[in-house]
């Protein structure tokens, strides 16, 4: 008998019980939407995760003071003053793989625009710093290098700043007051939103690093460096490239722990994406159960068939049906009503997909991987549970068959 009479055959039977077979499917249909829902999600919160952490800068590579030892006891690292504009400049002019720099210090406190006053933070950084942050500035201008040796009291503010001083109004050459110390508003930031972290980036004053050292902190150290990488490929190597500087910068000896430490944007991302691939897996794996309970459906709805066509089965082997023709006739029965639960189920994922990114507003990405692997685990559900029912099928002798009530 060839595989179209058995397809034709195994479909007419699946027809004449409709209702059984639909039920069959069930557990396949919730398993295939399920997986399909859950990888959805779980891409979707990794592509998330890395454009809001790459939103925070492009390629950046950040260097801050590392825990040292203060008279035999390990400090925090936000106590050491171990970064200086010695360790900026040479950076500046060793690193290779390097594009942008900023030496960074900052503060927080209270911000006065005439009658109005909003708690922010200010920061002193160089006019590279925009371009390692992949940000720019929407109304007005950045502050130059001349700003940044003249000390000049100039800053740029971000859009949340900008709309708690100055409502309704261009805040572009107006003055405002931070720590009684007045600042010339020369630009306001384009709109960034919050980062991964809950933060409000545009909740921001940046003025000339060498105006905020002297005039608000009061201080010659800086509590960190930020750069970008020439390339994203290139952030390793220029992690060991700033390492290998600072070290020499520092004069540590190789069985010296490091005053400093450097990271890059790749880390964060690597280490959440970590995260996020393990709970995608756990969630997978619960709505795979859902699989493993549709097979036993397909196994127990197989055996009921069998007994019920134990006649039939050998009227066909009576007059001629070889063992394999059985086999393969009710192993095509079980693999359709997989395949067609596994069409089901990849239709109703992704509709559960689309209504979860446009009324629960997650952020969710549906692979093509994912509908592949599905098809491929309802095929291998349909054979590996519909197998052993048809090979006791086909195994039926036909007198014993033929005589069974």
């Amino acid at each position: 008998m060839n595989f179209t009479n058995l397809l034709k055959i195994a479909w007419k039977a699946i027809l004449l019980n409709k209702t059984r077979a639909m039920l069959t499917m069930l557990g396949i249909i919730i398993g295939v939407a399920s997986v399909i829902a859950m990888l959805a999600i779980g891409e979707g919160s990794k592509e998330s995760i890395k454009k809001n952490i790459s939103s925070m800068g492009a390629n950046l590579i950040t260097i801050r003071p590392g825990a040292g030892m203060m008279g035999g006891v390990r400090s925090d690292p936000s106590a050491m003053q171990t970064l200086t504009l010695a360790d900026y400049n040479a950076l500046k002019s060793q690193a290779k793989l390097i594009k942008e720099i900023s030496p960074l210090v900052n503060g927080s406190g209270q911000s006065i625009a005439g009658s109005n006053n909003w708690p922010t933070s200010i920061y002193g950084a160089s006019p590279e710093y925009l371009k390692i942050r992949d940000w720019g500035v929407d109304e007005g201008s950045m502050f130059t290098e001349d700003d940044i040796e003249s000390y000049a009291k100039v800053a740029v503010i971000g859009k949340t700043v900008q709309e708690n001083l100055f409502p309704n109004e261009n805040p572009i050459g107006k003055m405002i007051r931070f720590k009684n110390i007045p600042f010339k508003v020369i630009g306001v930031l384009k709109e960034k939103g919050e980062n991964t972290f809950g933060q409000d980036q545009d909740d921001i004053i940046i003025a000339p690093y060498t105006a905020v050292q002297k005039r608000i902190l009061a201080q010659t150290y800086l509590q960190s460096i930020v750069a970008s990488s020439l390339s994203e490929e290139d952030s390793e190597n220029a992690v060991n490239e700033i390492k290998s500087i600072m070290e020499n910068q520092h004069k540590i000896k190789p069985d010296e722990d490091n005053d400093f430490n450097v990271s890059s944007q790749q880390e964060i991302i690597s280490m959440f994406s970590s995260t996020s691939e393990m709970l995608t897996i756990l969630l997978v794996a619960i709505a795979s159960i859902s699989l493993l309970v549709g097979g036993i459906g397909i196994m127990n709805i197989m055996y009921v068939s069998v007994k019920e066509r134990t006649k039939e089965i050998g009227l066909r082997m009576a007059i001629g049906a070889k063992g394999n023709d059985i086999l393969m006739q009710f192993l095509i029965e079980s693999v359709l009503i997989s395949i067609t639960g596994g069409v089901l189920g990849v239709l109703i994922g992704l509709i559960s997909t689309f209504c979860i990114q446009q009324f629960a507003g997650w952020p969710v990405s549906v692979t093509a991987s994912s509908i592949v692997i599905s098809f491929v685990v309802c095929t291998i559900t349909g054979v590996f549970f519909g197998w052993y029912p048809a090979r006791k099928a086909a195994q039926s002798d036909p007198i014993d068959a033929l005589r069974y009530e």
